[in-house]
Order: C-alpha cells, then sequence, then structure tokens
C-alpha cells in the first residue's frame, strides 16, 4: 500500500464545489511545478437549455468522453447500467479514464473526480485506483457522501486506506478548503 498520506479525499453533498476546488488545485500545482506529470480527470455536467441531461470525463489535457446521458435511447444504451434517470457510458469512459489511470514513472500525481457510483461500474477503475495507491504516486480523489447513510464500499475501502486524509467541503468552509489542502499536497509530490 501507499505510504501514509499518499492520498487525499475531498467529500461533499453534491454542488458544493468539490470539483471546483480540485481543479483549482490542479491549476496552482501546473504553475508552482510546470514540470510535474499530473495525469487523470474531471466529471463535467452536460446541459441543454438549462437542464442537466448528463455528464462527461475530461482529462487534465483536454480530451472528453461521455460518462452518462439521459438522453440517450438505442438499442445498445438500453443495456447500460442507470444511476437515478442517467444511463452510464462505461464503454465510453473507460476508452477515455483507463489510459489516463496507467501508471507511468514520471508522473507525480493523479487527479480522479471522482470515484463515485457511475464510475463504479466499470469494472477496471477501481482496481486502476487501486493500483495507483500501491504505486505511492500520490491520488488527489473526490468522492461522494454516504446517500441515505450508505456509503459505497469501494469509497469506505479509499477513506480507510491507511495513507489517506479526508477532507470534508460545506458552503462554509469551501473557498479556505484549498489553502488547507495545496500545501499538504505540494509537500507530498514527487520531484520529477
Amino acid at each position: 500500500m501507499a505510504g501514509v498520506g499518499k492520498c487525499i479525499l475531498v467529500t461533499g453533498p453534491p454542488g458544493v464545489g468539490k470539483t471546483t476546488l480540485i481543479m483549482r488545485i490542479y491549476e496552482n500545482l501546473k504553475l508552482s511545478n510546470p514540470n510535474i506529470k499530473l495525469q487523470g480527470f474531471y466529471s463535467q455536467e452536460l446541459r441543454q437549455g438549462g437542464e442537466r441531461v448528463g455528464f462527461e470525463v475530461v482529462t487534465l489535457d483536454g480530451r472528453r468522453a461521455r460518462l452518462a446521458s439521459s438522453t440517450i435511447s438505442s438499442p445498445e444504451s438500453r443495456q447500460w447500467p442507470a444511476v437515478g434517470k442517467y444511463k452510464v457510458d462505461i464503454a465510453s469512459f473507460e476508452s477515455l479514464v483507463l489510459p489516463e489511470l496507467k501508471i507511468r514513472e514520471d508522473t507525480g500525481l493523479f487527479i480522479v473526480d471522482e470515484v463515485g457510483k457511475m464510475e463504479l461500474f466499470s469494472s477496471y477503475f477501481f482496481p486502476a485506483i487501486l493500483n495507483i495507491l500501491q504505486s505511492n504516486i500520490p491520488l488527489l480523489a473526490t468522492v461522494p457522501i454516504p446517500k441515505f447513510g450508505k456509503d459505497i464500499p469501494a469509497v469506505v475501502r479509499l477513506k480507510n486506506h491507511p495513507g489517506a486524509t479526508i477532507f470534508t467541503l460545506d458552503k462554509s468552509n469551501r473557498d479556505a478548503m484549498k489553502d488547507r489542502i495545496y500545501p499538504q499536497l505540494a509537500g507530498m509530490l514527487l520531484k520529477p
């Protein structure tokens, strides 16, 4: 397993700003450590006419793939797993994200937004996360809060990882949280 302090998890209710926080930290890291190799992805809402119709995943270098949609109705999509009204496109997700989670010698940090129910429909996703933890390369990830008091088993496993530090985001602390997480993360980074 990774050494103590190699995994920073950001949790909080939907819409509180977890992705925004992760992206601010990412931008700061790029400016302060221009030579560090960052790998990973973040999730983004897809909207039509002001209504959320799905989610996409975006790599740190800007490539995009569908994660889930409420508007797709094809014979293929009828077989896809669902989370609420959204059908999860596992093949699209895996084709973009799994190569991003491969361990490379020069990688300094993995950023994963998020380790959630949709992403975990991929049977290859969580093993890739576990490989990152075993690699000793730091991981900055978002995880959902328990819904109805029930946490996702893979998320519990991450939270219980000996090297995990958990930050809970809410509306009162979200602006100050970057200043708490960034120095801790910056201290973990392997110099290229």
